[in-house]
């Protein structure tokens, strides 16, 4: 057989039918797409689909990052009721600390939310810290709204799940007090100007403008690494990793465990603790 535009837009229809987030179905997609190009109108057998993971390999990737790709691939073969062509996942060794260079620490942060303060980007800094605060993916932002910082919990439904977030006190009088200066007296509180949902892509450009003005390195700000630091907050104040897992969404507590990773110098120092070295 052939991929066709047709089983593309069944495999679309197939996301949103699981739902799946937007950021994950544009992901999907593109990585599907690619997958198709690369055949080039050949027939899909099991050869040509383990010569796709191979050009991969091949490519420079990172092992992490054509896993992503082929588990893609393999739902939507999943989808074509091609289960014979479907690939087995590079085996990696779990790590044991991650890059220093993508860990965003509480300083630097503070730093983001000074930086947007002095330049009046109230909506920025209120952003950032509704999402490092309660550890919301940016795809929940649009839970919060007026009704929920009046309850003091937002009700989050995504992937077929609903969790209930709990929204701590100050942030609620500061998103009401946001909501009141912008006459929102109900729904969404993050808005654009025109009165929509402000998209995941405006909020990491406005970050990455404002990592500069901070003196932060770009590769530390990004949305999802706020909700990298609330995990590790959250999990040195309580040590519980099951609640945590539970108010980050997650189904399995392995996911959660790859957001509690320290990093590099971080594990060193535990290193030279131990004082096995005389």
């Amino acid at each position: 057989m052939r991929i066709t535009e047709n089983d593309f837009q069944s495999f679309a229809a197939l996301l949103v039918s699981e739902d799946r987030g937007p950021g994950t179905t544009v992901k999907y997609l593109r990585d599907v797409r690619t997958f198709a190009a690369w055949l080039n109108h050949r027939p899909l057998t099991p050869e040509t689909a383990a010569g796709w993971k191979e050009h991969l390999l091949h490519s420079g990737y990172a092992v992490v990052t054509i896993n992503s790709m082929l588990s893609a691939v393999n739902r939507f073969l999943g989808s074509l009721g091609r289960e014979d062509c479907k690939l087995r996942f590079l085996r990696v060794q779990r790590r044991s600390f991650r890059d220093q260079s993508r860990d965003l620490n509480k300083s630097e942060y503070q730093r983001l939310l000074d930086t947007a303060q002095s330049r009046g980007q109230e909506r920025l800094e209120l952003l950032m810290e509704t999402i490092c605060s309660t550890g919301i993916r940016v795809s929940e932002v649009r839970y919060v709204t007026v009704e929920a910082a009046r309850n003091g919990r937002a009700e989050i439904s995504l992937k077929g799940k609903i969790r209930t977030i709990l929204l701590p006190s100050r942030l609620c009088r500061k998103l009401l007090k946001y909501a009141r200066k912008h006459k929102t007296a109900s729904g969404e509180i993050f808005l654009t100007r025109n009165g929509k949902s402000i998209s995941r892509r405006q909020i990491w450009r406005e970050m990455k403008q404002l990592c500069q003005k901070a003196g932060v390195e770009a590769s530390k700000v990004f949305p999802h690494n706020l909700r990298h630091l609330f995990a590790l907050s959250f999990y040195r104040a309580c040590k519980d990793i099951v609640k945590l897992a539970d108010i980050l969404g997650h189904s399995s507590i392995n996911t959660t465990r790859i957001y509690l990773v320290t990093t590099g110098a971080e594990h060193a120092r535990q290193l030279e603790k131990l004082g096995l070295v005389t």
